[in-house]
Formats: structure tokens, C-alpha cells, sequence
């Protein structure tokens, strides 16, 4: 800190800082400590703010799990909204910004004839923000353009959302990777 190299954007950096401040402003004069702190206090208020902060939020969690639990039909509007969210996330930010693909023998794709050994690549990120795909809020954060099914938000062109690719080269992980983001709110 005393180099200027660190970082106060986050709960030690602040302390960190705002301690460094206090002694410059002492000019290292003990006057009964006051606003300044020791490392060892330091330190201390870091595990009071994650323990604190951890047992908040485990105790929301807990609760909102037992409720959801005890209403059904709330756990299931639950999951269908964090389903929207997720794949308006996945939309907008898609882990994947192209698809690129060799074609190994020659293939017809409508009217265009390709030769073995060319290489395809799809704009995933320009698809997803297509305006004729998505529609005039094509950029913004909308996830209840999912609220219908994927068909609907795409009219009716469901191969225009494909965050991880798709057919028989999609992700071997994509089930895995959205259980595990849904987990923490089914």
C-alpha cells in the first residue's frame, strides 16, 4: 500500500487504507489509537465480516429452502424464472463467441455446395444479438423473452440460441453447468 500498488476496492483493501490514512494523518503518533487499527485487528475484523456474512446468508438460504419446500407450486415458478434468467445470461454473455467447424467432405447447405477442408465459423455473440432473431431489445437484460419457450423468443428459429453449440459436437457439460447454476435457488 505504502508503494501504491494496492487495491482498496474491496473489505481489507478499504481497512487497509483507510488505517495507512490514519497513520499518515498521526504522522505515526500513538494518540491513543483512535480510528487506527493493529493488524491483528485487522485481521479480526475480516473473519467477523465473513463469518458474520456467511451465517447471514446461509440462514437465508436455509429458510428459503424449507419454505420452497413447504409450497410447491412457488418452487416451481422458482425454477422456471431462474431458467429465463440463466439462458438471458447465456444469451447476452455466452461462454462460447464463435463456433468454428471443418467440413470434412463435401456438403450441400441449401443452395451453396462446400468443399472438404473448409472452415465454417458461426458469430455466436452476433447471433445472439441479432435484432431479427431477439427483436428490437435484442441488447438489453429481458429474461422474460424465455417465459414461453425457446421457440417463442427466437420466433420460431430455436437453432439461433446454442450457447453450448449444438447437435452431436454440443457440450458433453451443458446439463451439468445449468444444474449446477440452478442449485443454489431450486
Amino acid at each position: 500500500m505504502k508503494a501504491g500498488e494496492a487495491s482498496n476496492e474491496d473489505l481489507l483493501g478499504m481497512l487497509l487504507d483507510s488505517n495507512l490514512r490514519e497513520i499518515q494523518e498521526d504522522n505515526g503518533i500513538d494518540r491513543k489509537r483512535i480510528g487506527r487499527m493493529s493488524i491483528d485487528e485487522v485481521i479480526e475484523e475480516c473473519k467477523l465480516f465473513y463469518f458474520a456474512g456467511q451465517e447471514t446468508t446461509s440462514g437465508l438460504l436455509v429458510w428459503t429452502m424449507v419454505l420452497l419446500s413447504r409450497h410447491p407450486h412457488w418452487q416451481r415458478r422458482a425454477r422456471e424464472e431462474v431458467t429465463m434468467i440463466l439462458n438471458e445470461v447465456l444469451r447476452l454473455y455466452t461462454p462460447l463467441t464463435s463456433l468454428t467447424r471443418t467440413i470434412h467432405e463435401a456438403t450441400q447447405l441449401g443452395k451453396l455446395c462446400l468443399p472438404a477442408g473448409v472452415v465454417l465459423s458461426l458469430p455466436l455473440i452476433r447471433l445472439h444479438h441479432d435484432h431479427e432473431i431477439w427483436g428490437d431489445e435484442a441488447k438489453e437484460f429481458k429474461p422474460e423473452r424465455f417465459s414461453e419457450g425457446l421457440s417463442r423468443a427466437t420466433k420460431n428459429q430455436s437453432v439461433a440460441f446454442f450457447p453450448f453449440s449444438w447437435g452431436p459436437r454440443a457440450c458433453i457439460g451443458q446439463n451439468f453447468a445449468m444444474l449446477e447454476a440452478k442449485w443454489p435457488w431450486l
